[in-house]
């Protein structure tokens, strides 16, 4: 990862996303994981009014549907520069049209 790469992540996700450490890559990779947010390498945020956002957000797409877990990383993408860094395109690709965040790689 280059130095000037800020990864933020929404602290509303963090359970989900150490679950799924767990359950793929086993106990000693959560600690890795969690060790680099100690680390600051990846930043935590969370702000009050990304509620609004993601309530906003699950109500738009409630077709899909989009979860609580996407809502709240697309709120913290669209206030820290619109880049998502993920594989799944399946949700994030259709909020990409909406032209609030890019979808990487």
């Amino acid at each position: 990862m280059s130095s000037d790469l800020v990864m933020v992540m929404p602290i509303a996700i963090l359970s989900e996303v150490t679950f799924m450490i767990e359950q793929r890559l086993g106990p000693l990779q959560v600690a890795r994981f969690l060790a680099s947010l100690v680390k600051g390498e990846i930043s935590l945020y969370w702000d009050h009014g990304d509620l609004k956002r993601i309530l906003e957000l699950l109500t738009r797409y409630q077709d899909m549907p989009l979860g609580f877990a996407d809502a709240a990383v697309i709120a913290c993408a669209e206030r820290h520069g619109g880049k998502v860094l993920t594989l799944d395109r399946r949700h994030f690709g259709v909020v990409e049209r909406e032209g609030t965040i890019r979808v990487l790689p």
